[in-house]
C-alpha cells in the first residue's frame, strides 16, 4: 500500500520535472540558455548536445553567446540551431555564435501563455492517470483481501491529497511561467 502511494508521489516530481524542461523551451523575450538544451550538434558524426560542445552565457538580457571548445565546429553548431527550428537566426563572427532574442508581440505572448496552460494541463492528465492506476490497485488489494475496508478508504485519501499536491505544485509553475512570459 505504502509502494502504490510512493510511486504516486515519484511519478509526480518526475512530471512536474518534465513539465519544467519542457517549458524551459518556451521563448519569453528574455536570453535563457535552456533555450538550447534540446539542440543536438552532429559533431564528429555523432548528435551531442550543445552544451557538451560549448559555453553557452548571457552577455545581456536579449543576446546568448555560444563559444564552441572548438573553433572549427562553429558552422555545426549554426546548423543545428538553425535545425532545432527556435525561431531566431544565429550570426557568427568566425569564434563565437550570437543569437539575438527579438522582442515578443503582446499577440504572440498571449499564443504562448495558451500553449503553457495546454502543456499544464498535459501535466495534469499525466498525475491524474496515475491516481487512477493506484487506485485500481489498492481496490484490487482489497478485493484479494490484502488489505481491509478502512485502509483502502485511507489509501484513497492519501492518493486524492498527493495527486492535489502534484496539481498545486504544477499550477505554480505554470503561473511563474505565465509571469515571466506577460513581463515586458
Amino acid at each position: 500500500m505504502e509502494t502504490i502511494i510512493k510511486n504516486l508521489e515519484e511519478k509526480g516530481e518526475k512530471t512536474l520535472s518534465v513539465l519544467k524542461e519542457d517549458l524551459n523551451t518556451v521563448r519569453a523575450g528574455r536570453a535563457n540558455p535552456a533555450l538550447l538544451d534540446k539542440v543536438m550538434v552532429n559533431y564528429y558524426g555523432m548528435p551531442t548536445p550543445l552544451k557538451n560542445i560549448a559555453n553557452v552565457s548571457v552577455p545581456d538580457p536579449r543576446t546568448l553567446m555560444i563559444s564552441p571548445f572548438d573553433p572549427k565546429s562553429v558552422s555545426e553548431i549554426e546548423r543545428a540551431i538553425n535545425m532545432a527550428n527556435i525561431g531566431i537566426n544565429p550570426s557568427n563572427d568566425g569564434k563565437v555564435i550570437r543569437l539575438v532574442i527579438p522582442q515578443v508581440t503582446e499577440e504572440r505572448r498571449k499564443e504562448l501563455t495558451k500553449t503553457v496552460k495546454k502543456m499544464g494541463e498535459e501535466a495534469k492528465v499525466a498525475v491524474r492517470n496515475v491516481r487512477r492506476d493506484s487506485n485500481e490497485k489498492l481496490k484490487k488489494m482489497e478485493k484479494e483481501h490484502e488489505i481491509t475496508e478502512d485502509d483502502l478508504k485511507d489509501a484513497l485519501d492519501k492518493v486524492q491529497k498527493t495527486v492535489e499536491k502534484a496539481e498545486k505544485a504544477i499550477d505554480d509553475v505554470i503561473a511563474q511561467k505565465e509571469k515571466e512570459i506577460l513581463e515586458v
